[in-house]
């Protein structure tokens, strides 16, 4: 309105229509957005369990920059969201541009890999065996749920007993056995090779040898494989690893075998070795570098045994997940103690219901 001199009011007419601004965000304000982005990740892997275990693969994943997009899956939704958080908060210092987490199986979706490391834990005197049955139960509650989300994908089991568990997935997955992958021994070679190096004073990378079979108490050195530059030690000393050795080597697989009890003892859990032994794994896979690793698969028609049993050989890993076997020439008993560790497996397996 405006005022006459007469005081009489007149309506003031606009010129133009009268518009409501909208204010702009500072992001709009900042960034000028030219395409849609492209959400569906190339190199996602999700870890089922947020335990010691669970962190310890998730942390040396992301060190090692495997993966785009990096989930977690837990029951325990707080701690969950705060290991979460945790590691969202360190972005700053690896390269994995998304982490995300739920306790429903959505978020696992379209996952590459997924690394199951949920499950009751092991308790100081327990052995790997005598958890069989509590995590055949909670393997049933999650594995339906990943497979539904995720078709196309490996699993890599590293929950234990893991010979029996990895066994029981490929049975409730429906996958083909050569995605369904084991932990197995490959962290049993690694302890192996690390005190053969202690007693060599020589870097574990250049001792090489391996434990194949159960990942646990019947699990079989191959002392004829051990060597260092190619050198055999067993045509240095041919007693080595038998009872009449003098050096005592056969002490070696007896410390392997009783380093996680020792460890939880006396931390109450293993963590940090196992998370890196897995990030080994995933490695292979992700990158599809079809590295050789005694891992956890079928073995079924070999070394005479005739059940579907799970057991650790050398196995070839890459982007398909176990695409070879390498068929070591085992001794007479080198293949006795395989066949025992087999049935030792079998003995339990054969009982389990689910």
């Amino acid at each position: 309105m405006r005022v006459i001199n007469s005081g009489t009011l007149i309506p003031l007419k606009l010129h133009y229509p009268y518009q409501v601004l909208k204010m702009s965000t500072v992001k709009e304000q900042l960034i000028e957005n030219l395409i849609e982005e492209d959400e569906v990740s190339q190199s996602k892997i999700t870890i089922v369990g947020t335990g010691a275990v669970g962190m310890a693969c998730a942390i040396c994943i992301l060190l090692k920059d495997l993966a785009d997009e990096l989930a977690l899956v837990d029951v325990a939704v707080d701690k969950l969201k705060g290991e979460a958080m945790d590691l969202q908060h360190g972005s700053l210092f690896f390269n994995t541009s998304k982490i995300v987490s739920g306790n429903d199986y959505s978020v696992s979706a379209n996952s590459k890999l997924v690394i199951v490391t949920a499950g009751a834990r092991q308790q100081e005197g327990e052995s790997r065996l005598d958890l069989v049955q509590r995590n055949v139960n909670i393997m049933k509650s999650i594995i339906p749920a990943i497979v539904q989300n995720s078709p196309d994908c490996k699993m890599l089991i590293v929950s234990n007993p893991v010979d029996i568990l990895t066994y029981v997935v490929w049975k409730i997955s429906g996958l083909p056995a050569t995605r369904v992958i084991g932990s197995g021994c490959n962290l049993d070679s690694a302890r192996f090779r690390y005190l053969i190096g202690e007693k060599l004073g020589v870097h574990p990378t250049s001792c090489h040898g391996w434990i194949i079979g159960e990942h646990g108490d019947s699990s079989v050195p191959l002392w004829s494989g051990v060597n260092v530059a190619g050198v055999a030690l067993k045509t240095l000393d041919p007693k080595l690893g038998t009872d009449s050795d003098k050096d005592q080597w056969k002490n070696i697989h007896k410390q392997v075998v009783g380093s996680a009890y020792e460890i939880i003892k006396l931390k109450g859990y293993t963590s940090w070795a196992v998370g890196l032994s897995v990030t080994d794994l995933v490695g292979s896979i992700m990158k599809n570098l079809r590295r050789v690793h005694p891992v956890s698969t079928m073995v079924k028609g070999f070394y005479g045994i005739k059940e579907e049993i799970f057991l650790s050989i050398p196995c070839v890993l890459g982007q398909n997940g176990v695409s070879d076997v390498v068929k070591v020439n085992l001794n007479s008993e080198e293949e006795a103690l395989l066949k025992k560790s087999a049935n030792t497996l079998w003995d339990v397996q054969k009982d389990l219901i689910f």
